[in-house]
Formats: C-alpha cells, structure tokens, sequence
C-alpha cells in the first residue's frame, strides 16, 4: 500500500483513509450495525487502511468507542485522527472552544479511544466567542504534554460561514494564518471529490506551499459518484442528503453524466466509478488523502484498493472536462 506524509510533522497514513462518521452520524440510520462497523473497520485496516477519522460529536461519542474496541487490539496498525471543539445538543449542534474544555475533551476521547496519544487532533469549527489563537494553544499544549502528535483543522461547512461575494475559504485562510503563527498545522481537513473541486483553487495552494497535507473529505460526494444511488430513492429524515440541494430527485437526475462519465473510465482500467473518484483525488497531489466514509466492509475494501489505480492524463482530461455538479449550495 502506497504510503502519504501528513504534513510537515512527517507522519504517514495509507493512501487512503477510513471516514467512520457514517457508522454512527449523519447517514442512515436504519441501516447502522455495531458489529457491522467493527467488521468494516477491522477490514479496512486489512486491506491496508491505516488512517481512521471520527470525533467525538460522531454518535456523539459511541464514534470513538467503536474505533476504541478496534484500536485495543491493532493500535500499532492505525493513524488514528479525531477532533473537538463541537457539542451536540437536543436540536442543535454548537462551538466550544475554551481551552478547559478543549483540555477536556482531549483527555475523553483518550478513554474512548483507548490509547495514550491521538495521532491527529483536529478543531472541528471554531469557537466564535473565543480567540481562535486561545483554543488553539490549548491544543498545541497537548502536544507538548504528549497526548497528541499533530494538529489539523478541519474546514468542512466553510459555505455555511460564505459572505456573498467572498470566496469559499476566505475566512477559513485568514484563520489559517493565525493559528499557524501558534503552532504548525500539519493538515487541513475539506470537501474534495470530482463534484466538489473548490478546495483546488485556494486552500490547496496554502497547503502544498506550506507542506500541509490535505484530507480530502466526502471524496465520493456523500455516496453520489460511487453510482449506486437511484434518484427519486428518498433518504431518511436524518440523512444529511434529505436537505442537501443536489440529492432532490430532479438534481441525482441532472448530475448522471458525472457518474457516467466515471465508469467509462473505470471500463478501462477494470474499475468503479468510486475508485476513480479516489484516484482522481489521489492525483491531485502527493500530500492529499481521501477519507472516504463507509458502514459496510466490502466498501472499506473498494475503496482501499483506490490507491492502486493510476489515472493516465487521457483519464485525467476526460473527467476534468465532465459536467459541474448542478443544485450546489455554494
């Protein structure tokens, strides 16, 4: 398995990592399994996953628990990566950024985790009560305490914070700057996948200059580009894709030629269309690392065996001249 630096702090995950949000977050929920989950994660590993992404907002917290049953067991095999800095309420999800409690939470999710040390510590979104400068000398104090090795920040839902006019990552940049004059960032975490590309024009110049590493977040467009949804299915009422602009039925419908266009590709390389997508990602650059999100084992694997897939520029062009994805809330 192809080997990928994370950021100047030289720490090296598998070409292609394992989001395990979906187990417990976001997707649906009829279709959640404890032991299924720890199958897939024990697979993934498996098949050469090294990278494991949650948080503990993920459930919230059974997330880190799962990871943590697997994590007993094959902890020297893992790069294991979550994040704070967001509380789930009853109805509402919101910030916390004081150092207390970011000192807090640290110190839980090593206990739910089961290790010593998180590999990645990562600011899910910050606090806009406190100085970012504050929260994020709180994690860096962590690192010299030894319970973490790195720290990212993670800039998924940079649209909902969009001024009109502003570009996508302006205000994520600017903060960007600041907290790296507190202490290095070793890798921002964003949307990337052949359907979502902003994070090429801005933020992934910062990151290449600065020998940050990029986690590529949704890189199969929450399911989408791996063609196995039909549109007019219908999602759960707590499915993020219910609300989500491109997953009405009219708009699956409009963005087939994507999906299309993917597995004419794959006919050539004996692939799907979701290990071109991760391919087309991995292509992007040597610091970039997709972490796809799956529940099921057989996926973890698919999605593994991405990183053996290498795109020739014919391939390369064919998808950059594919359709943009119609009904984006950008």
């Amino acid at each position: 398995m192809e080997r990928r630096t994370v950021g100047a702090t030289a720490l090296t995950v598998g070409a292609v990592g394992l989001g395990c949000m979906p187990m417990h977050w976001a997707y649906t929920a009829s279709q959640r399994s404890g032991e299924g989950a720890l199958r897939t994660v024990h697979a993934a590993l498996d098949a050469g996953v090294s990278l494991l992404d949650t948080a503990d907002m993920y459930g919230p917290f059974t997330n880190e628990l799962l990871v943590g049953r697997v994590l007993r067991q094959r902890r020297s095999e893992a790069f294991v990566s979550t994040k704070c800095g967001l509380l789930v309420g009853e109805q509402h999800i919101v910030a916390n950024g004081r150092p207390g409690y970011v000192r807090r939470a640290c110190d839980a999710s090593l206990r739910r985790l089961q290790t010593d040390v998180i590999d990645l510590y990562q600011l899910h979104r910050p606090d806009p009560e406190v100085p970012v400068e504050e929260t994020w000398g709180a994690m860096a104090e962590l690192v010299a305490a030894g319970k973490v090795r790195a720290l990212g920040w993670c800039a998924i839902g940079a649209h909902t914070h969009r001024r009109s006019g502003a570009g996508l990552y302006d205000a994520t940049l600017r903060q960007l700057e600041r907290v790296q004059q507190v202490f290095p960032v070793s890798c921002v975490q964003a949307e990337l996948s052949v359907w979502s590309r902003e994070a090429l024009d801005t933020l992934m110049p910062w990151c290449a200059s600065r020998g940050v590493g990029l986690l590529a977040a949704m890189p199969l467009g929450n399911g989408f580009l791996s063609g196995t949804l039909t549109p007019g299915q219908g999602f759960e009422p707590e499915d993020i894709r219910a609300r989500h602009p491109r997953f009405t039925a009219e708009m699956m419908a409009a963005n087939q030629p994507i999906v299309a266009g993917l597995r004419r590709v794959g006919r050539r390389h004996d692939a799907s269309a979701a290990q071109v997508a991760l391919a087309w990602v991995l292509a992007q650059g040597r610091h970039v690392v997709p972490v796809p999100g799956t529940k099921k084992a057989e996926w973890a694997v698919q999605n593994a065996a991405a990183a053996r897939l290498r795109l020739s520029e014919e391939d390369l062009a064919e998808i950059a001249a594919l359709p943009r994805a119609l009904g984006s809330w950008y």
